[in-house]
């Protein structure tokens, strides 16, 4: 299990597309290693592993001549009633868990343990000089090299030997391929290991069976954790590639049984579908890209279109949900921004909403050596109480 805590300084009372994630465009460009590349399963409705998603992880689109069309337009449902209680600033903190850990960081980049593999990667927010000697850092087995930008694409180096594109990893009981991508990610983005951590926890202790749906769900990890917790699972993305990479986890952790369903689409597209439809989801995990396009060219800008599609994953809440949860990666913007949403958008619903900072903690080589704290992104959860 991850070894995380919450912090919780404050008790106050109180349209567009869904686009394929930049993770999924860069989970979508080729990568250069030293050994042929694994080929992907081949996927039955499934998308590989999303292109990058380090923050801006849904790389931008190339410039088209014609605008792409967007979901149709959907207007926000009044709301009335008392906002939620608030609980600001939340800091959800990780030291690692499973087959990861972040070593060091420093002067623009972070330094951590894969498995086997130490890996040097970009990381903007490391304004810090480095722990650790610089030998500890330059005997690392896979660099990050090129673009240093979110949606960049760039290189790996391997100073040691040649290594091929993906490598066996476990977190949360779950197995799953690391992968060296072309936009610097690696098949998982370990601070959402404690809103994992949360679902697993929820799922296995609700005495009742739990529908689970994961939006922008690159390679799957968050659905075959809950999934092997025992909820049903509605996995979407709009990587084509990202749902093969994420079938191919599942069958690497010999999971193929569990109940989970694999949809590549449009994920605005999707919900308003699912409104419309009538189903009803108990815990909703959502992780939207700041901008990406879907499968037919949709556009989904984060500004624009994230009121709507709070507002529709209200709607297909269950009267007995357990949570709705939104992380925001590279965005210019406070946790209040989406905090204040969430509460506006939960009016009435009873509850709580909690808002703040995921953050990785340094562990230094030996994974048990607390550090100093790596901020990865915002988050906002509702709860019902």
């Amino acid at each position: 299990m991850a070894k995380h805590r919450e912090s919780r300084p404050g008790h106050k009372a109180a349209g567009g597309a869904s686009a394929k994630s930049p993770r999924d465009a860069r989970r979508e460009a080729p990568v250069k290693t030293g050994k042929p590349a694994a080929k992907p399963a081949r996927d039955a409705g499934q998308r590989p592993v999303p292109a990058a998603r380090d923050r801006g992880e849904r790389a931008a689109a190339p410039r088209e001549a014609a605008p792409a069309p967007t979901a149709p337009e959907r207007p926000l449902t009044p709301r009335s009633g008392e906002r939620p209680t608030e609980r600001v600033p939340v800091i959800l903190e990780s030291l690692g868990a499973g087959d990861f850990h972040l070593i060091d960081s420093g002067n623009g980049l972070k330094l951590e343990q894969y498995g086997p593999y130490r890996i040097v990667r970009p990381e903007a927010q490391a304004l810090w000089p480095p722990s650790l000697a610089a030998h500890v850092w330059d005997n690392a087995d896979a660099i990050f090299t090129g673009d240093t930008d979110e949606d960049g694409m760039g290189r790996w180096r391997f100073p040691r030997e040649a290594l091929g594109e993906t490598w066996p990893l476990q977190l949360l009981g779950v197995d799953f391929l690391g992968r060296f991508t072309a936009f610097r990610h690696v098949g998982v983005f370990p601070e959402q290991i404690v809103h994992w951590a949360w679902m697993k926890q929820q799922v296995e202790a609700a005495n009742r069976p739990l529908k689970v749906l994961n939006l922008f769900g690159y390679t799957g990890v968050a659905s075959l954790v809950a999934a092997a917790a025992g909820a049903e699972v509605t996995h979407v993305d709009a990587s084509k590639k990202a749902i093969g990479w994420a079938r191919e986890n599942q069958a690497l952790g010999r999971m193929e049984k569990l109940p989970i369903r694999w949809i590549c689409e449009d994920a605005m597209k999707f919900i308003l579908r699912e409104e419309r439809r009538g189903n009803k989801y108990d815990i909703i995990l959502t992780d939207p890209p700041k901008f990406g396009r879907g499968p037919n060219g949709e556009v989904w800008h984060l500004f624009e279109h994230l009121p709507s599609m709070l507002d529709i994953c209200r709607e297909i809440l269950s009267p007995k949900a357990l949570g709705l949860v939104l992380t925001a990666y590279s965005i210019r913007a406070s946790f209040y921004s989406i905090h204040e949403l969430m509460r506006e958008t939960m009016r009435g619903a009873g509850g709580v909403v909690e808002s703040g900072e995921l953050v990785i903690r340094e562990a230094g080589l030996d994974g048990k050596t607390p550090g100093r704290a790596l901020s990865t992104s915002l988050f906002s959860r509702w709860v019902p109480k």
